[in-house]
């Protein structure tokens, strides 16, 4: 190059009780990109890239594009997203889901009444079909490290990740009630329209825990005629309010609920602290949701109350509307953002959430391929860059002569021919082969020595004067050559024309320039290039720095067929110039 310019293409609450059951999933789902295998690790061993893992612990890749903490649907669906945008995704999860009580899944389109751990192994398979890992535990602290962050598991396992997306969900806070909790999803229910409908025209009572138990009783009216308003130790409806119930025949019941009547497995009612007895088919209370968001402590996030009429019902962590919270490369996605999210608003979240961090992630790279492209720019023509280049490896070019060289130079009476960035010698050995007595200049002296044991090899050494030159900085003698050769020589604009303007003036009057480029065309195309469109020119870009009165000029695009590193074959272009110098 300057010997060789770039011979390229020669070849990313108080009284209020935990329910037993988180939310969402918690913590961790290990879904690597780049492996066909669920790996689910319970403590006894798993089988990762087809080897048998016993030691309990899962044995997984350490760094990733993104670690989504938490396995339900939210935390799946933007698994899924990002594996199908081709990241190395690892998804970790307790296998704790919230709705795990739940009879079915409803308003999930397509899904509606599915059990929901079938939706989430649907899910999770649908995850691992796009090379996910599947593994079960939880992430117990998180930090920030260079450029991302890193991860300490519950059994000391340590993962990096570029972004993470967090979507533990919530707890549901229930009421000390005795019994409640246990029955909790099946008929201790809290949202209608996950419930509503499977116990519409049932008796239902509403536990009031707080101001806004009216609105609820009203609302479950919609879906039973026989609702009761239990105050328990709400405060009790005022006038307007009681007249509202009165008008939709919604009895009020006055006292605190001491506990739930069961027989069998079936509620059947609520004993009142008075010692009497309201027959139900169905309790809803109002649990107070409480974000999982421990982890994101850790990250100067904090969770903020959520308020319904100036009551504080549950809390999450504030995210914008794609899921990006204010600590940089963190989203959130699901219940832990959104209190009222059911599983497919949190699945949608989650999505919004994955399509945000791609796009992050994009930007991300491309700031890092300018500034890698502009530091090869800058050096890819320095001595230092081509002599790594061809220390690399004990061949760089396949030892033919450059085909344009030979099909333009086989008719020409042999003379003095000077070859620019000869690299290993092929054309320079090809030339002297035919007569021509040949000044090869290089670089890299390293392509120098290959060069002269070539010539040596093939008996020509003695009509080949090997050059250690950057041809930049030390051009050619004027008008000394009858063929002037430079092939594949590709340098910034500027550069290039300074240089092929002097290679021009070492024609001698009669003699030929021949250089020969990659096509842009060939950025096209599925061949290895490297893209430096800017470096790259048109046989008719290069015939315009030549007085006509001097020269007689082709300027041709020339195909050739080439195969591409899938093996297929298709055709690529070379920019010809070939030019006669008349006077």
């Amino acid at each position: 190059m300057p010997g060789h310019p770039s011979r390229w293409g020669r070849r990313r609450g108080d009284r209020l009780a935990r329910a037993d059951v988180p939310s969402d999933t918690a913590h961790h789902l290990l879904v690597c990109h780049n492996s066909k295998i669920a790996c689910r690790c319970g403590g006894g061993g798993c089988s990762v890239d087809g080897e048998r893992n016993t030691t309990g612990r899962c044995q997984v890749g350490d760094r990733y594009d993104v670690v989504v903490v938490g396995g339900g649907a939210a935390g799946l669906a933007g698994a899924l997203a990002l594996a199908r945008a081709r990241r190395s995704v690892l998804v970790v999860d307790a296998g704790e889901p919230r709705n795990a009580p739940a009879g079915g899944v409803h308003n999930y389109l397509t899904r509606e009444g599915t059990p929901p751990g079938e939706l989430l192994a649907a899910g999770r398979a649908e995850v691992t079909g796009y090379g996910g890992q599947i593994v079960t535990g939880r992430v117990r602290t998180a930090a920030r490290d260079d450029g991302g962050f890193s991860l300490t598991l519950a059994d000391a396992s340590v993962l990096r990740a570029r972004r993470l997306l967090v979507t533990t969900g919530l707890v549901d806070e229930l009421p000390e009630v005795p019994g409640l909790a246990r029955r909790w999803g099946r008929d201790v229910l809290h949202c209608p329209y996950c419930h509503g409908w499977e116990v519409r025209d049932r008796r239902i009572g509403v536990l009031a825990t707080g101001p806004t138990g009216v609105q609820q009783a009203q609302l479950w009216r919609q879906w039973s005629p026989h609702v009761l308003l239990l105050v328990h130790d709400a405060p009790p409806p005022n006038a307007d309010e009681l007249e509202e119930l009165a008008a939709r025949e919604i009895t009020v019941v006055d006292g605190p609920v001491a506990e739930l009547v069961v027989a069998g497995d079936t509620l059947t009612g609520v004993r009142l602290a008075d010692g009497g007895v309201v027959d139900l088919d169905a309790l809803v209370v109002a649990p107070r949701f409480t974000a999982r968001a421990g982890l994101l402590a850790d990250l100067g996030l904090a969770p903020v109350e959520v308020e319904l009429g100036g009551h504080v019902f549950g809390t999450q962590i504030p995210a914008d509307p794609s899921g990006a919270t204010a600590a940089a490369g963190v989203w959130v996605a699901g219940n832990v953002a959104d209190v009222r999210a059911q599983v497919i608003s949190a699945a949608a979240a989650g999505l919004t959430a994955a399509a945000a961090i791609n796009a992050d992630l994009v930007a991300e790279e491309t700031r890092e391929a300018v500034r890698e492209r502009r530091h090869r720019v800058a050096t890819m023509f320095t001595e230092q860059a081509w002599e790594q280049r061809y220390t690399s490896r004990p061949a760089v070019w396949s030892g033919r002569p450059n085909p344009q060289l030979v099909a333009e130079a086989s008719d020409l009476a042999p003379g003095r021919a000077l070859d620019v960035g000869s690299g290993e010698g092929a054309d320079a050995v090809w030339l002297a082969r035919r007569g021509w007595r040949v000044t090869a200049v290089d670089i890299s002296r390293t392509a120098l020595q290959r060069a002269a044991a070539h010539a040596d090899d093939a008996g020509v050494a003695d009509r080949v004067d090997w050059v250690h030159a950057d041809v930049r900085e030390q051009p050619p003698v004027e008008a000394s050559y009858d063929l002037v050769s430079a092939q594949f020589m590709h340098l910034p604009g500027e550069e290039r024309d300074v240089l092929f303007a002097r290679l021009a003036g070492a024609v001698a009057v009669g003699g030929t320039l021949l250089i020969v480029g990659h096509h842009p065309w060939d950025l096209r195309t599925s061949v290895h290039r490297m893209h430096l469109p800017e470096m790259m020119y048109t046989p008719q870009e290069l015939a315009t720095g030549l007085d006509p009165a001097v020269w007689d000029v082709r300027a041709e695009a020339r195909p050739r067929t080439a195969v591409d590193p899938q093996g297929r074959e298709i055709t690529i272009h070379d920019a010809v110039l070939v030019a006669r110098r008349r006077s």
